[in-house]
C-alpha cells in the first residue's frame, strides 16, 4: 500500500513539473512576438519608406490585443481546459508572422499585430493559469518561473533573428520563425492539461493559506480585495513602464548611452549593458520574489518589494548619472518590478480559488493595459518640468502608495478572508453555516 502511494506521488510530481516546463517553453516561443518585433522595424521602414510611427501602430495593436483579450481567453480555458487555447495560440503565432512575411501594405502589418496579440495573450494567460492550478503549494515560485519564460525565449533567439535579418532579409526571417515558433507551441499543446481534483497536493503541504471557495469572475469582481490589488498592480506597472520607456532617451541626454563601459567582465556601450543586465534581473526577480512570498505571505512580500522598488527608482533617477551607477540602479529597478507578474497571479489563486484562476488573473492582468496608457505621461512631465526627475518622483510615489494600500488594506483583508476559510475548513459540519453567515 505504501509503495503504491509513493509511486503515485512520484508520478504526480513528475507530471506537474513536466506541465510547468511545457508552459515555460510555450511562453519562451511567443515572447518573440513582443520583444523581437523591434528588430524588424528599421528593415520594414527601409523597404517601404513608412515612418517608424506608422509601423509601430502594429505594436500598439499587439499590446492592446495581448492584454485585453486575456480575460476572454481565460474564461474559455477554465471551461474547456488549456490544450485548445495553447493550440490556437500556436496557430496564431504561425499565422501572425506568416502575414508579416508577405505584407506589402500597412494594414496587413496591423492585422499581423492583432493576431500576434491574440496568440501571445492566449499562451501567456493559459500558461500562467495552468501553473497556478498545478502548484497551489508553490504558486509564487512557479507562477514566477512561467512569467520569466516570457523573456527567456528572447535571450535564446534574438541573435539568430538579428543575424538572419541581416543575411536573408526580414521577410524570410518572419517566415522561418513563424514555422519554428508556431510548431513549438503547437507540439507542446498536445501534452498540456489541467490537473484533476485528485491530483492536488494535501493541504498540510501548503504553507501559504488558501481560500476555501472557488469564486467565479462575477463574484471576484465584487470583492474589495480584487480592486485593491488592481489598483496596486496599476500603480507599480505604470511607475515602472513610464521609467522603462524613457531609458534610452535618459541615457543619451546624460551623455552615457554610447560610453564604452566594462561591467562584471563585459565591455560595451553602457545602454546595451544596461538593457542586458535588467533583462536578467527582471527574469530572475519573478521566481525569486514569488518563492519568498510562498514562505512569508503575498501581501508581506508586496509591501517589501514595492518599498524597495520605490527606493531603486529614486536612486536611478537621481544617482544614475555615471555608466556604472546607471547600469546598477537600472538592474535593481527591474529586479523588483517584474515580480508584479508573479505576486499578483499567485494572490489571485490564493484569494479566489483554483477553478476560475485563469479568467480571474486575466481580469487582473488588464491593469497592465491600463498602465500602458499612462506611459506618455512621462514625456508630458518631462516637457512640463524640463527634467527627467519628475518621472522618477511620480514612479517612486506610485510605489509607495501601493505599499500603503498593501499594508493597510490588502494585508488585513486577505488575512481575514483566509482566516475565515481556514475556520470553515476545520469546523464541525453543523457549525459551518453559522460561521459562514458572519
Amino acid at each position: 500500500m505504501s509503495q503504491a502511494l509513493s509511486a503515485a506521488q512520484g508520478s504526480f510530481t513528475r507530471t506537474r513539473w513536466t506541465q510547468l516546463i511545457l508552459g515555460i517553453i510555450c511562453m519562451s516561443a511567443v515572447a518573440n512576438l513582443q520583444y523581437a518585433w523591434t528588430l524588424f522595424v528599421v528593415p520594414i521602414t527601409t523597404q517601404f519608406g513608412w515612418s517608424k510611427a506608422e509601423i509601430q501602430v502594429a505594436f500598439t495593436i499587439f499590446i492592446l490585443c495581448e492584454t485585453w483579450l486575456v480575460p476572454i481567453e481565460g474564461a474559455i480555458v477554465d471551461r474547456i481546459g488549456p490544450k485548445w487555447m495553447i493550440l490556437a495560440g500556436g496557430i496564431g503565432t504561425f499565422l501572425a508572422w506568416l502575414i508579416d512575411s508577405q505584407a506589402t501594405q500597412l494594414w496587413q502589418f496591423y492585422v499581423g499585430g492583432g493576431l500576434a496579440g491574440f496568440a501571445g495573450g492566449a499562451v501567456y494567460g493559459t500558461s500562467v493559469g495552468n501553473a497556478l492550478k498545478w502548484f497551489p503549494d508553490k504558486r509564487g515560485l512557479c507562477g514566477g518561473l512561467t512569467a520569466a519564460g516570457f523573456g527567456a525565449g528572447v535571450a535564446l533567439t534574438v541573435a539568430p533573428i538579428r543575424d538572419m535579418i541581416k543575411s536573408s532579409g526580414y521577410a524570410h526571417t518572419f517566415l522561418m520563425f513563424a514555422i519554428i515558433l508556431g510548431a513549438i507551441v503547437i507540439v507542446c499543446s498536445f501534452f498540456i492539461r489541467a490537473p484533476r481534483a485528485e491530483e492536488m497536493p494535501p493541504m498540510d503541504k501548503i504553507k501559504t493559506r488558501q481560500g476555501a471557495e472557488d469564486l467565479p469572475p462575477q463574484k471576484a469582481l465584487r470583492s474589495p480585495i480584487f480592486w485593491t490589488m488592481y489598483a496596486m498592480f496599476f500603480l507599480v506597472a505604470a511607475g515602472g513602464l513610464m521609467s522603462a520607456a524613457q531609458l534610452s532617451p535618459i541615457a543619451h541626454e546624460r551623455g552615457i548611452a554610447d560610453t564604452t563601459t566594462t561591467f562584471l567582465g563585459i565591455t560595451g556601450p553602457a545602454i546595451v549593458i544596461a538593457l542586458s543586465a535588467h533583462s536578467i534581473t527582471n527574469g530572475f526577480g519573478r521566481p525569486l520574489n514569488g518563492w519568498i512570498s510562498d514562505h512569508i505571505g503575498r501581501a508581506n512580500m508586496m509591501c517589501i518589494a514595492f518599498a524597495i522598488e520605490a527606493v531603486c527608482l529614486a536612486a536611478f533617477g537621481f544617482f544614475g548619472n555615471t555608466p556604472i551607477m546607471f547600469i546598477i540602479t537600472d538592474a535593481l529597478v527591474f529586479l523588483f518590478w517584474g515580480d508584479i507578474f508573479s505576486l499578483f497571479a499567485a494572490t489571485v489563486g490564493d484569494a479566489f480559488g483554483r477553478k476560475y484562476v485563469t479568467v480571474n488573473y486575466g481580469l487582473m492582468y488588464t491593469a497592465k493595459g491600463v498602465a500602458s496608457l499612462f506611459v506618455p505621461l512621462g514625456n508630458v512631465l518631462t516637457h512640463m518640468t524640463g527634467s527627467w526627475h519628475a518621472v522618477y518622483a511620480v514612479g517612486t510615489g506610485m510605489n509607495f502608495l501601493a505599499v500603503l494600500l498593501g499594508f493597510f488594506i490588502l494585508r488585513p483583508a486577505i488575512n481575514s478572508r483566509l482566516k475565515l476559510a481556514s475556520e470553515l475548513a476545520t469546523a464541525p459540519a453543523g457549525a459551518v453555516g453559522a460561521r459562514a453567515s458572519r
